[in-house]
């Protein structure tokens, strides 16, 4: 059966940032935004599968049926633990400055495996603008999903409408995408974030809620 692969767009780019040690893998915490819209890109990690969290906080757990994968950035890294809570059978690949043309050759490797997920979470575009062309090859590589979720962008940057404005009307383009409308949630509740308002306390009330949005959509 065919797995589902869910996608998460990238994290801020920030001037300053904090090396944050996690359960095995280093993850960055900015301490304030760039003034540059400069973006990076990092070699691609091998999926990590960390330890599922104990609590489920907000969310109801559900199980997919032939699997899900997630792609996403440092943002989803935030939210990676409470996420395998929420959805138990979930693998989740996420990194820092992930780009989506990152998650695009990632999602090709993954789609062309023995095994490939029927859901897939695609949270990518945090760390730079993205095209309508993007989103369609996107899609063509998550062909053999059933269902792909795309999750809107929080940033505070030049490109977090233009982004999520690509990620409504490819979603309305195509029957087995939908939205993760995670900008319009965490729009309010600035509480939630680091003084850069894009990043969450890894495991927090903010990452929680994330992964629950997510899992309400799979």
């Amino acid at each position: 059966m065919a797995l589902a692969v869910i996608v998460i767009v990238g994290a801020a780019v920030t001037a300053g940032i904090v090396l944050h040690a996690r359960k095995g893998h280093l993850a960055f915490r900015p301490v304030s935004r760039a003034t540059s819209t400069t973006v990076t890109t990092t070699t691609l990690p091998p999926t990590t599968t960390q330890p599922i969290a104990t609590s489920t906080g907000p969310c109801t757990p559900v199980t997919v049926s032939g699997g899900a994968y997630a792609v996403g950035d440092s943002v989803m890294l935030d939210a990676q633990q409470p996420l395998q809570s929420c959805v138990p059978n979930i693998q989740v690949n996420a990194a820092v400055s992930r780009q989506w043309s990152d998650g695009e050759t990632l999602l090709r490797q993954v789609m062309a495996g023995a095994s490939p997920p029927s859901v897939v979470v695609v949270a990518l575009g945090t760390n730079g603008p993205i095209t309508d062309s993007d989103f369609d090859v996107m899609m063509s590589i998550l062909h053999g999903a059933t269902r792909v979720v795309f999750v809107t962008v929080h940033v505070g940057r030049p490109w977090q409408d233009q982004v999520n404005g690509v990620l409504a009307s490819g979603v309305a383009r195509y029957p087995k995408a939908v939205l993760a409308d995670w900008e319009s949630l965490a729009a309010l509740h600035p509480e939630w974030f680091y003084a850069d308002g894009t990043h969450l306390p890894i495991d927090g009330p903010g990452a929680q809620q994330l992964a629950a949005l997510i899992a309400s959509k799979v």
